[in-house]
């Protein structure tokens, strides 16, 4: 079997404002729009009689695929799940400073963890989240 990464799903409580933190925050380019998605995709994400929409957002070759409900409330709290959790923990960008993307994310919506800041030997590390508590790992790329 042969396979690729299409995109990644996020689950986001106001679709707006994510799209607005990706974009203006983590530099995403918003590629495509699909709304409203209902029948047969409402079975198919097992939320069957709602209707969705979906943002596709692209950081290089990485797609996103940012999901908003905005007929019906979306479940789980906005709290960062623990690195030891099973399922999908983070994702990583590499930036060229991680102080000014921090700065950046912060006056974007999105939270800092700034107990998490290491100096390591592959440069400055630290985990942020965006408004959904999503994890997000900036690493500071050689310059």
């Amino acid at each position: 079997m042969t396979a690729t990464i299409s995109h990644i799903g996020i689950c986001c409580a106001d679709i707006e404002q994510s799209v607005r933190f990706y974009t203006q925050a983590l530099g995403f380019e918003q590629v495509r729009v699909i709304d409203p998605i209902g029948p047969p995709y409402d079975a198919l994400a097992e939320v069957p009689g709602t209707t969705f929409c979906a943002h596709y957002m692209q950081c290089g070759a990485v797609t996103i695929e940012l999901i908003g409900f905005p007929d019906s409330a979306v479940s789980g709290a906005a709290e960062r799940r623990p690195m030891n959790r099973r399922g999908f923990t983070h994702m990583t960008l590499v930036v060229d400073s991680v102080d000014a993307s921090a700065e950046q994310i912060e006056r974007c919506g999105g939270r800092v963890h700034r107990e998490t800041r290491i100096d390591s030997p592959f440069g400055p590390m630290v985990f942020c989240t965006d408004p959904d508590g999503v994890r997000i790992e900036l690493i500071q790329g050689a310059g």
